[in-house]
């Protein structure tokens, strides 16, 4: 009789060691008699394993597969020690959930939220009357001697009257099988993002044990949060509330972009905000707007350069004073970042006592604050069983260190510890460093697949859903501990898993299954909820459309240059000149290097090198990675196709150049190949940027960045190649056609004509060619009207109007006269003045810059 999935997973399972709790049998590991290897799985594991469908274990390669394509195709990552040139690591999740029981998250839920509710009073002490200080219940050292209490923000009663607004807590379940608080995150908690990330795609998987374990849904508490700021702020129900993110370089910046899209609200950046009288405003491209609410995502000391770290970029000065002012609701309010000290946790009975009349229904694990005397001696006795971590993180005044494992000190390393721990006993803190659970793993890759027990810590949300309310979000963000160093934490190569909170079947309660954020929409909520563009955004995606501009004329002359120089067009000398001397104009090629009249395989190679060499030569690569790097500033506004089509195409380009230069003789037709294959890449995505991107005004300076690329380059292109006379040669006249891309169309309309009259008649004064400058000048007058909002605009009157070009005026007896080449100027300087103009206007909000102060 075979066996069922359960019984198979079972089967393949590997032993959890003893010491642990095993949530795969619901006791502690260890052998046979002990709940180990022959000992039952839980009822709910083997509901979630006989759900796995007919195919059982062998189908979960291809789910691993496919979990693992959609991490990277939706774009999840977290950046260790992202910049702007590293790549983006991909998000890291398990493919079996954490399943915890009703009864035991009634558990958690319950002392989860007493301790936010103890917290929330903890900084409504410390930042008022202080009497827990005044009391000796709080050390003042840890309190005000810690670099997170904030002194300006004494007295400061937060809009709301709640401080915390979001609390997360990493939770371990130790042999016993109890849940206890491992540390606690108040000042800019992470893992809201994953956590539904990670949901969205496990439950996808597996779908029939997502619903036959009854699982609790989230979206219900990430609508109650945003709908309890809103209550809370001061504008009330109209409140515009925005996401504050240090910024795309940001190790969890992916999670700030998938939050504000999913919560529908603003992702800003400090250079976005701005305080006016007290008041917090965003700057957009219609000037500023009220900010009444924002979800901090940047720690406290960045916020505010006036008051706090003054090299600050990430916040915005004045930030504080909103605050004291009571016109800004901050989730979380600033100054709680001295509750994150692993110290606190000792504290938190006595407190609870204090201002709750009641015991915690959550222990924290045993921790030791080495300050105290008889802290440190009862402390000392465990010593090679803790965690020693620094009791004030983040210090200037404390030298800074690693947490470490006691028991992998030498000898000699443990008594420098301890005498540190004499010395400067209250840098220190002490925790005991007990087992954490085990839940299953699937290891695909081992011979056979296997499903392997490793170590996990759960971090859980509680958010505010009114004044001095919260609810704790069903479920959270399960880490994996990491096999290198036995931390969870996904800076240091941790992995993670989705959490599922079963409901309690056994008390009438049933699945919620709200999936959708936002209540019913209106008329009314659908003007208010357009989409703000911010000046920032607005800039950066002009410069998207510049970028995706400048790449596909960068490769095309790149492409036609060095097929000329390889073919028996070479002779042709004016149309080699032309080519080499726009190439230099263009920065594919360094202007010291020779022109390719006088030594063509010098400028070749010259050619060829810089393609690839982003940090060295402004080519194609480099134009690639700068439109990855913009595209990176405003990925929310971007859909995950044509992020993944950006990121794709300077990834591939780069690698396939990095593999043909390791050939000192390397083939010309082999780069050619290369560029080839990017051609195509770059035309879907100005399929992106045409058919599948709102018309907004966003959208509009993206559109008016390409035309301005577009109209320099043809424009200088065809300039160079007059004053060269290069169409005064077959070649040359079919070069310029083919770097407008404009042969087909040519020689559909006008066969083998070699007229000037027929060029300029396409290239120039045609409106339907999207590549003719009288196509491109329309187009960019139509985008700045649009605008600007009228006719009247200036930028609108700089640009050369089309309706006065006239063929006869250009070109007399197939010849071109100077009124074309003062057209082509003309052009030009309307591409520049209007890049400034926009600069100016949209980004930098600066008035014209010509008047005078006294005009």
């Amino acid at each position: 009789m075979p066996l069922s999935p359960a019984d198979l997973a079972q089967s393949v399972t590997v032993p959890s060691p003893a010491g642990h709790y095993d949530e795969l049998r619901g006791g502690p590991g260890g052998e046979a008699g002990e709940l180990g290897v022959s000992a039952p799985m839980t009822a709910s594991w083997r509901l979630f394993f006989e759900h796995t469908g007919a195919q059982g274990l062998s189908d979960l390669r291809r789910r691993q597969a496919s979990l693992e394509r959609q991490i990277r195709d939706n774009g999840v990552s977290y950046n260790v020690y992202a910049d702007q040139d590293n790549p983006q690591r991909p998000w890291s999740l398990d493919l079996f959930p954490l399943i915890i029981e009703a009864r035991e998250w009634q558990q958690i839920e319950a002392g989860v939220l007493q301790r936010t509710q103890l917290l929330d009073r903890v900084l409504a002490d410390v930042y008022g009357p202080q009497t827990l200080l005044r009391d000796g219940l709080l050390p003042a050292a840890l309190v005000q001697g810690h670099p997170g209490y904030l002194r300006g923000l004494d007295g400061v009663q937060p809009a709301g009257g709640t401080h915390l607004h979001i609390a997360a807590f990493d939770l371990a379940r130790g042999p016993d099988g109890e849940w206890v608080v491992v540390a606690q995150r108040t000042q800019a908690p992470s893992g809201l993002g994953y956590a539904l990330e990670n949901r969205m795609s496990i439950s996808r998987l597996f779908p029939g044990a997502f619903e036959s374990l009854q699982v609790q849904r989230l979206a219900a508490s990430y609508r109650a949060w945003i709908d309890g700021l809103r209550s809370m702020a001061p504008a009330g129900a109209d409140a515009h509330i925005a996401l504050l993110t240090p910024g795309p370089y940001n190790e969890t910046y992916f999670e700030h972009a998938y939050l504000a899209r999913y919560l529908g609200i603003t992702l800003v950046q400090g250079s976005d905000l701005t305080v006016r009288d007290d008041r917090l405003f965003l700057r957009t491209l219609r000037g500023l707007q009220p900010v009444h609410a924002l979800i901090k995502r940047v720690d406290d000391a960045w916020c505010d350069p006036l008051e706090l770290r003054p090299e600050s970029s990430l916040g915005v000065p004045g930030l504080l004073q909103t605050l004291r002012s009571g016109n800004l609701l901050m989730a979380n309010m600033p100054g709680s970042a001295f509750l994150e000290s692993p110290a606190i946790l000792g504290f938190l009975p006595q407190l609870a006592q204090r201002l709750l009349g009641q015991s915690l229904q959550l222990p924290s694990l045993p921790t030791w604050w080495c300050g105290e005397r008889a802290a440190l001696a009862q402390a000392s006795a465990h010593f090679s069983r803790c965690v020693l971590m620094p009791t004030y993180s983040g210090s200037a005044l404390h030298k800074p260190f690693a947490g470490l494992h006691c028991n992998s000190l030498s000898p000699a390393e443990s008594a420098a510890w301890r005498e540190q721990l004499e010395e400067r006993g209250d840098e220190f803190t002490l925790q005991l460093d007990w087992p954490q659970s085990l839940m299953p793993t699937w290891d695909g890759q081992a011979t056979p697949p296997r499903i392997v027990p490793r170590e996990a810590m759960l971090r859980v949300f509680a958010l505010s859903d009114g004044p001095r309310s919260w609810r704790v979000l069903p479920g959270g963000l399960t880490r994996i501990v990491s096999i290198k160093d036995g931390y969870a934490s996904m800076q240091r190569g941790g992995s993670s898993a989705d959490t599922w909170v079963r409901v309690d079947a056994e008390r009438g309660a049933t699945v919620d299954r709200t999936t959708l954020l936002q209540a019913q929409v209106t008329p009314a909520s659908v003007t208010q909820h357009r989409r703000v563009i911010t000046s920032r955004a607005a800039e950066n995606l002009f410069w998207l459309g510049r970028y995706t501009e400048r790449s596909e004329n960068s490769l095309r002359l790149a492409r036609l240059t060095l097929s000329t120089l390889v073919s028996a067009d070479q002779s042709c000398l004016p149309l080699v000149k032309w080519l080499g001397g726009l190439a230099q104009t263009c920065s594919l090629v360094d202007s010291s290097v020779p022109s390719p009249v006088l030594a063509r395989r010098v400028f070749t190679r010259a050619l060829i090198a810089g393609l690839g060499q982003p940090d060295a030569t402004p080519s194609v690569g480099f134009n690639l990675r700068s439109l990855r790097q913009v595209a990176s500033s405003i990925r929310e506004r971007l859909s995950q196709e044509h992020w993944n089509l950006i990121v794709g195409t300077e990834q591939d380009f780069l690698k396939r150049c990095t593999e043909v230069m390791r050939d000192e003789n390397v083939a010309t037709i082999d780069v050619l190949r290369i560029l080839e294959t990017a051609s195509p890449q770059l035309a879907a995505m100005t399929g992106e940027q045409t058919d599948r991107m709102t018309r907004d005004d966003g959208w509009r300076l993206l559109s008016v960045g390409r035309q301005i690329e577009r109209l320099d380059f043809l424009a200088t292109a065809m300039s160079r190649a007059l004053e060269v006379g290069s169409l005064a040669e077959p070649a040359g006249f079919e070069a310029l056609l083919a770097l407008f891309d404009s042969t087909i169309t040519f020689h559909a309309q006008y066969q083998h004509s070699r007229d000037i009259a027929a060029l300029l008649d396409l290239l120039v004064i045609n409106r339907d060619n999207p590549r003719a400058l009288g196509w491109v000048v329309q187009t960019l007058r139509g985008r700045l009207v649009k605008l600007a909002g009228s006719a009247e605009d200036t930028l609108y009157a700089q640009v050369p109007d089309p309706d006065q070009w006239s063929l006869a005026l250009l070109c007399h007896e197939n010849k071109p006269l100077p009124a074309l080449t003062q057209l082509l100027e003309r052009c030009t300087n309307a591409a520049w003045r209007a890049s400034d103009g926009i600069s100016l206007r949209y980004f930098t909000h600066t008035q014209d810059a010509t008047r005078s102060l006294g005009a």
